[in-house]
């Protein structure tokens, strides 16, 4: 394989990694188990998540991405490397040219720290872009008109809004609470509420399969089981769609109140461009049933999801190197 062009997804929960020319050939959970005297990595991706809760003392399973930055850069090089031979094949001849989407509120120390990691990794060249420029991209919107264009992100670690027009952003927001967020809400409602202690891969589940941002037409019923705090016992309790969404009130209304904030200090010539365009949803988080409608219902502003939320970022970060040799040399 000759000098290929990729664009990673560094997401806080999962990789994507996106081939001009192919697509998506790569969506791997963003986790590196290791030996924690040997520091020997054990496994990475799929199979280090099935780890998460279930190894011994000396084998740690971490997620070396926290809110959307490096929390672990050895960690995150390593996993870097893993993927894109997994990706690219190790017989490759030339470095790649890679594209990393970043959260849109990263300071410069952070872009460095993933352009070095991803330099570490086997990159010949690392451009940064920004993840609601990279799901506009990737959702096909002509991001290069000078049109407003308004971008909500529902990653795993963070949500980033924007207002994008003329290929740039014009107005954005990068929250600290996203699809993560909503796990861990979940988490402290059935400790309250039902004395019930859950992990992660259990709240994740809930949120799946009952989760609500908007009331349900039919209230919906899952069994959950868990320990019970008081006795440490084994406990099964039946957790109901509306609870969910009593639970993940205040992740709600901390994004309703980002995307508000991003509105109004939109200029007023872009904001009628929003109106008629509408809110575009992208990133994982963003699949919560009912998002969409509460947003709508919220502004008043007609709300969409993309075709493929989880993907899109990616699409749009691969497509992103074309975009900007398109925009230098319309100039």
């Amino acid at each position: 394989m000759l000098a290929t062009d990729i664009g990673i997804d560094l997401g806080t929960d999962s990789v994507l990694v996106y081939i001009k020319g192919t697509g998506i050939v790569l969506k791997e959970p963003s986790v590196v188990a290791y030996d924690r005297d040997t520091n020997e990595i054990k496994s990475i991706g799929e199979e280090a998540r099935e780890m998460i809760g279930r190894t011994p003392g000396n084998i740690a399973a971490v997620c070396p991405l926290r809110q959307g930055v490096i929390s672990d850069y050895t960690i995150t090089e390593k996993m870097l490397k893993y993927f894109i031979h997994k990706a690219v094949g190790r017989k490759t001849f030339w470095r790649p040219r890679i594209t990393v989407c970043v959260p849109s509120g990263v300071t410069e120390v952070e872009k460095r720290a993933v352009v070095d990691a991803t330099m570490e990794a086997g990159a010949r060249d690392v451009v940064i872009v920004e993840e609601p420029i990279a799901a506009a991209l990737g959702a096909g919107i002509d991001i290069s008109k000078p049109f407003g264009n308004i971008v909500v992100d529902i990653g795993g670690g963070t949500t980033d809004i924007a207002v994008i027009s003329y290929g740039d952003t014009v107005v954005s927001q990068s929250l600290k609470v996203a699809g993560n967020d909503f796990d861990e809400a979940i988490i402290r409602y059935l400790r309250k509420k039902h004395e019930l202690l859950v992990g992660e891969r259990t709240a994740e589940e809930i949120k799946k399969q009952i989760g609500t941002a908007y009331p349900r037409e039919e209230e919906e019923r899952m069994e959950v089981c868990g320990r019970n705090v008081l006795t440490g016992l084994p406990k099964t309790i039946t957790m109901s769609s509306l609870e969910t969404q009593e639970a993940l009130e205040g992740c709600l209304t901390q994004i309703i109140t980002g995307l508000h904030k991003v509105l109004e200090e939109t200029p007023p010539e872009l904001s009628v461009d929003i109106a008629t365009r509408g809110i575009l949803l992208t990133g994982g988080g963003s699949l919560l049933y009912g998002m969409d409608r509460l947003i709508e219902q919220i502004t008043g502003i007609r709300t969409t999801l993309a075709d493929d939320p989880i993907s899109v970022v990616a699409i749009g970060t691969g497509r992103y190197t074309e975009f900007m040799q398109v925009k230098k040399s319309e100039k």
